[in-house]
């Protein structure tokens, strides 16, 4: 099989903030909403809370996936719903975090909604939001059965890459295993530095950028607003002490990404800075000229 060479490209940025600048999730449309909202949606929109799971609402999203109307399955399913909404996605893990940014930010990001349920059938998903109470079990009569689920196609599709949270748990183990052995960044020798924690919030703003990057096909640290990596952690409610950024281009694993920075003295010194004590992470498809992968980094050191 041929496959397309990609020269990887690297570039850092360290923003350094003077007095005026300022759960492990299931690898699915779940955990990509709670990742989303953390991140206000890449960086687009104020970071709201998680949703919490409620299992009513797997069974509501599951009749509404086999038919009913969103308040009907609400209804039947015995949940008293105040505010609702409703999310269909479909696509392999990897893909879902973008998929559901570029369709359902406003729907994810409504802070009126407290819980979420879902359902989910080959690698198609249904997400019920909602904020309500439950109906007491003994106040209601049985609900029907399910109706037939509609046929759908076996999804056998082959095995996906690395998903959004997956790939940001690998990333942390590489790079706090740098950080613990320590390094040399060029001519700089690092000492071991305490480990950074993964921020969701962090890895959402990176994934904002990494999109971004990809869609309108640029590889800088400003984006085509002008806003910095600072500016883009702030705009999320982030209290940020100092900030940094790795960005790659063309790296096809986060393995090959983490170690290319390592390689790198400029973004190794990002790395190995005991300053940092959070970082995220995320990776975006190319669409235009370039279509590898884009990679972004973001390490802060929060306020006290």
């Amino acid at each position: 099989m041929q496959r397309l060479a990609h020269t990887p490209r690297w570039d850092i940025l360290l923003v350094i903030a003077a007095l005026l600048v300022t759960p492990t999730a299931r690898a699915d449309a779940l955990s990509a909403v709670q990742v989303l909202r953390a991140g206000g949606c890449g960086g687009v929109l104020p970071a709201a809370q998680p949703l919490r799971h409620n299992a009513l609402l797997d069974e509501a999203a599951e009749r509404w996936a086999a038919g009913s109307t969103l308040s009907v399955a609400a209804e039947e399913s015995g949940y008293r719903v105040q505010a609702a909404a409703a999310v269909r996605v479909s696509g392999p893990d990897s893909a879902l975090l973008e998929i559901m940014r570029r369709s359902s930010c406003r729907t994810v990001m409504d802070r009126g909604l407290r819980e979420v349920g879902i359902y989910q059938r080959g690698t198609d998903s249904w997400l019920v939001l909602a904020s309500g109470s439950s109906v007491p079990a003994g106040s209601r009569a049985p609900a029907p059965p399910l109706p037939p689920a509609p046929s759908a196609a076996p999804a056998h599709a082959a095995a996906p890459a690395l998903s959004a949270s997956l790939l940001a748990s690998r990333a942390l183990q590489l790079v706090n295993a740098a950080r613990a052995r320590g390094a040399r960044c060029g001519e700089k020798l690092f000492t071991a530095a305490p480990p950074v924690a993964l921020s969701g919030t962090l890895s959402g703003v990176a994934f904002g950028h990494a999109v971004d990057m990809a869609a309108h096909d640029y590889f800088e640290h400003d984006d085509l607003a002008g806003q910095s990596p600072a500016d883009r952690v702030r705009a999320v409610g982030y209290r940020e002490k100092l900030v940094g950024e790795n960005i790659a281009y063309g790296p096809e694993s986060v393995e090959e990404a983490v170690q290319g920075w390592l390689d790198s003295p400029g973004h190794c010194e990002n790395i190995m800075d005991p300053r940092f004590a959070e970082m995220g992470i995320a990776s975006a498809t190319g669409h235009a000229a370039r279509r590898g992968l884009y990679w972004v980094q973001v390490l802060a050191e929060p306020r006290a």
